[in-house]
């Protein structure tokens, strides 16, 4: 039988300390990983970090060949045989990359600001949908990237082609707000003097003020930004109309979290790992997409019973698979934030 479009069994245990996560026009590894193959622009979106090339071509003749089909090449790929989820990203079977809409994009701002939280100047990017001011009267919605990201590195991803072409198909239009959240820090006060979740509750909402702009009501975030936006939706004490997770990276344990050298230690862990406090009030609409070749998808499956829409297409943890989803990010963001208005 033939893969599905969506997966029917849960993926494997999550091997988070080789998880490539999203940058500006490179693809940083978690510590410990090697330098991913590919080029200055990563990997390709169906290459599994651990798994070589001579690897890939040689599983990709051996199901060419139609060695073992039956037995082994279905089973597979429909994850009966345990490694399933490691095996199709081997030989490429994540399903397609998304790309670009080939759309103008409205008015993009970005502004330099000293952030006191931070302790240091970060970039403030507003993304405005065509033929509005990028202080117009509309909904906004917080934009977090993931590791060793910026927000520079969604505006490279194309959230303003994204948002763009979903208004032009009648999506209700709002702002995209993108801020930089530091390389590591998951969203949270990692080190003394840098505490990005300060800077979203406390500095974000004047900087926008100061431009016209209501506070958030939305939030998306992208692998390390998933987790920061859950983290944002507790702080808010679910006064947010809407979030839509992409690829959220969160950790089931203490040992899987402690390899990305992203939490002090195990207490910090526990106080900011959104799967910890799931009985705390989140969002009135929460939407979640994550591939099945994720290593972060069993842990996004635990969102299911506090979402209003899961996603688990084939999908691996790249910018192809968040390109792919994003067109039904958007909207479901700008049809939540449209009821809230």
């Amino acid at each position: 039988m033939g893969a599905s479009g969506e997966e029917r069994t849960a993926g494997t245990t999550a091997e988070v300390g080789r998880i490539p996560e999203q940058s500006r026009g490179v693809w940083r590894a978690v510590p410990g990983d090697e330098a991913p193959a590919g080029g200055p622009e990563g990997p390709p979106a169906a290459e599994q970090p651990e798994t070589g090339t001579g690897r890939r071509r040689f599983l990709r003749a051996l199901l060419v060949a139609g060695v073992g089909t039956a037995a082994v090449g279905g089973a597979m790929i429909e994850d009966v045989l345990p490694g399933g989820d490691r095996l199709r990203r081997a030989i490429g079977m994540t399903g397609p990359d998304g790309t670009v809409p080939a759309v103008g994009p409205g008015p993009v701002r970005t502004d330099q600001l000293a952030s006191k939280a931070r302790g240091r100047r970060i970039e403030l990017t507003v993304v405005s949908p065509p033929g509005s001011a990028p202080g117009a009267d509309l909904p906004v919605c917080l934009a977090l990237h993931g590791r060793g990201g910026s927000a520079a590195a969604l505006v490279d991803l194309g959230l303003p082609q994204f948002l763009a072409a979903a208004t032009a198909k009648g999506v209700p239009p709002f702002h995209l707000v993108a801020v930089d959240g530091g390389e590591a820090t998951y969203w949270h006060r990692r080190t003394p003097g840098d505490d990005p979740m300060a800077m979203l509750l406390d500095e974000v909402p004047r900087w926008l003020a100061a431009r016209g702009l209501a506070a958030p009501t939305g939030v998306l975030g992208i692998s390390m930004g998933g987790s920061g936006a859950l983290q944002y939706a507790r702080a808010r004490n679910g006064g947010l109309a809407a979030a839509a997770l992409l690829s959220p990276a969160l950790f089931t344990s203490w040992g899987d979290a402690r390899p990305v050298d992203a939490y002090q230690d195990q207490a910090d862990w526990e106080a900011h790992e959104p799967l910890r406090h799931l009985d705390r009030p989140l969002t009135r609409r929460l939407a979640v997409w994550c591939g099945t070749e994720d290593p972060f998808c069993p842990a996004a499956r635990k969102l299911a019973d506090r979402a209003a829409e899961t996603h688990f297409p084939r999908g691996a943890h790249t910018d192809g698979f968040w390109r792919r989803v994003l067109p039904d990010a958007t909207a479901f963001l700008g049809q939540a934030l449209a009821r809230r208005a």
